[in-house]
């Protein structure tokens, strides 16, 4: 598996974790982030959008996808940004941000291992 494959596959067991911890416990990761807890269906929603990413990335990884990969680093690498406008809307407390930050170091991750594996198949 190439660098920047693992690196997408270790990201993508991430969003495993997240998706199964918002399907099955929601309210505990709200109450760690200082959200409202919630009884509606629509964070366990999230939760299952998660794992389908989670899926995705994954087998985009197994696959060595690289065009894939590829687009995945400019949408982890953006998505601080849409969380970033949330907590300066006042939607949210600035703890929000933590998932954006590990979207980006997850994306920087991939980028910098997708120079690394250009570089050896030249």
């Amino acid at each position: 598996m190439s660098k920047s494959a693992l690196s997408l596959y270790v990201f993508g067991i991430y969003l495993v974790v997240l998706g199964i911890v918002v399907v099955t416990i929601p309210n505990v990761l709200l109450g760690i982030f200082g959200m409202p807890q919630t009884n509606e269906v629509w964070i366990r929603i999230v939760g299952v959008l998660v794992l389908v990413l989670a899926f995705y990335y994954t087998q985009a990884a197994r696959k060595e996808l690289t065009g894939f990969i590829i687009l995945t680093v400019y949408t982890r690498a953006t998505f601080i940004l849409f969380l970033a406008a949330f907590v300066l809307l006042g939607f949210s407390g600035p703890v929000l941000m933590l998932f954006g930050v590990a979207d980006l170091l997850g994306a920087l991750w991939t980028g910098t291992a997708l120079r690394s594996d250009r570089k050896k198949s030249r």
